[in-house]
């Protein structure tokens, strides 16, 4: 069951079940901490009844509030709710396999929103979504370390950067130096131009700085995985959202002396066809096209947006207004194209692109800038404390080491007790480390060694814990959405095994429910009857030919209905059966002794064909079952409370009824 089940069960709950019984007593306050009430002497504080019912009010400001005879009704529901997860606690459904294995699920999902991760991740996808109404035109020129850099290969790769910088900011053609300087395997055949992008589509260092330039402007050497890039912003627009277009493609024959005139003349003679007004676009895509992926289905392309396409096409595609507009032939390094304009739409809305922006920002550098972010935050806020002394004399001494051999090493080299850090006053020290490498089954390691990559990865969880320990301590909101989930999955269980699962499947016990209350499952004066809506008062006299002067029976019903089914479907709509007339809409109007008739009900024309009567009586249980099923189950949910009501002793709080009842009236 998700967790929006249960918690839509749970308010449910709340509104619509549990029995009113008596056995309350009352006790008098003695201060403002005192529980709201007690159940069999466990207390329950106001605060849970005050978050369910403000959970379930979707009120409109400035309408009433709650009444009293409602806060009643509710407060009466939620001792009823309260009692049977007190009575599931106390047949250990909460210490259950079953329980802990989905609780612990639902806690992983329920805490995602309230970690300082969530809202560092949502402030990534709503910079980059903004980023996304915007694309941007950027040239560039990359200096590429070499192998095994050392930090003065780098600094000459710097020195370089800003030597090429002052070159473009003094006059020079970032284009023509790009073909000069650039380490870019592409630059041979774009000058360094990278055409239009948008966010997400360039790795983090360097769409930050491409966002941050102007038209014109010219970034300082920008550090990024690849080397060292100078960037110059050629333009900026609006994005323009996704286009659809078909195409034809036409390659060149490079092995032919003439391949490329060749093609350039074939794209032209299509061209000219495409222009006259009896030629069909498919067809014409269907003999001509060389895209073999796409020939057969009229040339259609998927839906792509800016920077998914070479630049050359996407220009072209883009550059289209019209729907069913085509573009002159274009070239692009597969041979000549001719595209056609199939559709446009605007970029996608936050709601519909979130988990798609989301999954690509954790699959690049913006997870491991984020991780670190948080790591920062929470080491701040936990007052961690490293000894860096201690710290780098482990990894000197270990990083050599395997995860196997970790432990080993570290005991010979009496570094277990060596402290690594404290956190929240507690200390942690090389043993926990090793302990910690234990029980982890993913093997890492770093350039630098073991040491860096697990001792990273251990104060990232022992971090991780104290912001969850700290979350269901002092925020109140997560604490009260884990409890309402806590005790849903708790009371879901009770409630399966001793209403639901028993009345669906006890037959035994549903017959005797019915023989003891067959006074509920009576049927009323019933009369066979086949029932004539008419609903197009054209074919009012062909049903009347058919139906006049003649007797109820299956084959009438059945001669009918395939005489309109098969000519007029929507000419009538009809009831038949043995059907209980007194309180009817059009039955209640009829004479129940007359056979033929035609009445005249909500706005309607309807004749009616009328049988044998049959006396008021009991139903068989075959008729009733499924309203049996339904009465037994809530006759033994009314059992069960008022059973429990009896084994948990319920003692409410008069000044903090009271508080409670000012509180969501507030």
């Amino acid at each position: 069951m998700t967790n929006r089940t249960i918690s839509a069960y749970l308010i449910t709950f709340l509104l619509t079940f549990g029995s009113t019984a008596s056995g309350m007593t009352f006790f008098q306050a003695s201060d403002q901490s005192d529980p709201l009430l007690t159940l069999g002497g466990k207390s329950i504080d106001k605060d849970e009844l005050i978050y369910l019912l403000s959970k379930g009010n979707n009120s409109e400001p400035g309408t009433p509030g709650m009444s009293r005879e409602e806060y009643e009704e509710n407060l009466d529901l939620f001792i009823n709710y309260k009692l049977k997860v007190r009575e599931a606690e106390a047949q250990g459904l909460d210490q259950s396999e079953e329980f802990l294995r989905e609780f612990e699920s639902f806690r992983e999902n329920l805490k995602a929103p309230f970690l300082i991760r969530n809202s560092l991740e949502e402030g990534e996808l709503r910079k980059a979504y903004a980023r996304m109404q915007e694309i941007v035109r950027a040239s560039h020129i990359l200096l590429q370390f070499p192998a095994n850099a050392s930090t003065e290969d780098s600094l000459i790769v710097l020195r370089m950067a800003l030597k090429i910088e002052d070159e473009i900011k003094n006059g020079g053609n970032i284009n023509e130096l790009a073909v000069k300087y650039s380490d870019d395997p592409s630059v041979q055949a774009n000058q360094g131009d990278l055409g239009y992008f948008t966010a997400l589509q360039m790795i983090q260092p360097f769409e930050d700085a491409a966002f941050s330039l102007q038209p014109g402007e010219v970034s300082d050497p920008v550090l990024t995985d690849f080397g060292y890039h100078i960037i110059n912003v050629k333009d900026r627009q609006p994005n323009p959202g996704q286009v659809r277009v078909s195409h034809i493609l036409v390659r060149i024959d490079e092995n032919a002396p003439n391949g490329e005139d060749l093609a350039k003349r074939k794209v032209a003679d299509i061209y000219t066809e495409i222009q006259k007004e009896s030629t069909v676009w498919e067809d014409i895509v269907k003999n001509y096209s060389e895209d073999p992926s796409s020939s057969q289905k009229g040339g259609i392309l998927p839906w792509f947006s800016v920077g998914s396409m070479i630049p050359e096409f996407e220009m072209a595609a883009f550059s289209l207004t019209e729907i069913g507009e085509v573009s002159p032939p274009i070239q692009t390094r597969y041979g000549y194209h001719i595209l056609r304009l199939e559709d446009k739409k605007p970029v996608d809305s936050f709601e519909s692109m979130e988990e798609s922006i989301r999954s690509r920002i954790l699959r690049d550098s913006r997870s491991t800038m984020i991780q670190s972010q948080v790591m920062a935050i929470q080491k701040s806020r936990y007052n961690f404390d490293e000894n860096e002394e201690n710290v780098a004399k482990l990894k000197s001494e270990l990083s050599a080491t395997s995860k196997n051999d970790f432990a080993q090493v570290m005991n010979e080299k009496d570094l277990a007790r060596d402290q690594l850090f404290s956190l929240q006053g507690k200390s942690y020290v090389a043993q926990d480390l090793a302990d910690f490498m234990n029980v982890q089954e993913i093997p890492l390691a770093t350039k630098e060694g073991i040491f860096d990559a697990w001792y990273e990865k251990f104060a990232a969880s022992v971090l991780n814990e104290a912001e969850e320990a700290d979350l269901e301590a002092n925020n109140k909101d997560y604490r009260m959405l884990l409890k309402e989930y806590r005790d849903g999955i708790l009371l879901f269980s009770l409630m399966n095994e001793q209403v639901w699962q028993k009345g669906l499947m006890d037959s035994v016990a549903q017959k005797a429910y019915f023989q003891e209350n067959i006074q509920k499952y009576q049927w009323k004066e019933r009369v066979d009857a086949y029932i004539v809506k008419v609903l197009d008062m054209s074919q009012v006299d062909a049903a009347r030919k058919l139906l006049q002067e003649t007797t109820l029976s299956d084959d009438l019903i059945s001669t009918f209905e395939k005489s309109y089914e098969s000519s007029n479907s929507l000419a009538y709509q009809t009831e038949a059966g043995n059907l209980e007339y007194a309180e009817h809409p059009v039955l209640s109007k009829a004479d129940i002794n007359s056979t033929y008739q035609e009445i005249e009900a909500n706005g309607h024309l309807h004749l009616v064909i009328l049988g044998e009567k049959t006396s008021a009586g009991p139903k068989k249980f075959e008729e009733t079952r499924g309203l049996v099923i339904r009465d037994y189950q809530e006759y033994l949910d009314k059992s069960l409370v008022e059973s429990l009501r009896k084994k948990y002793p319920i003692k409410i709080n008069p000044k903090a009824k009271e508080e409670t009842f000012v509180a969501l009236n507030q």
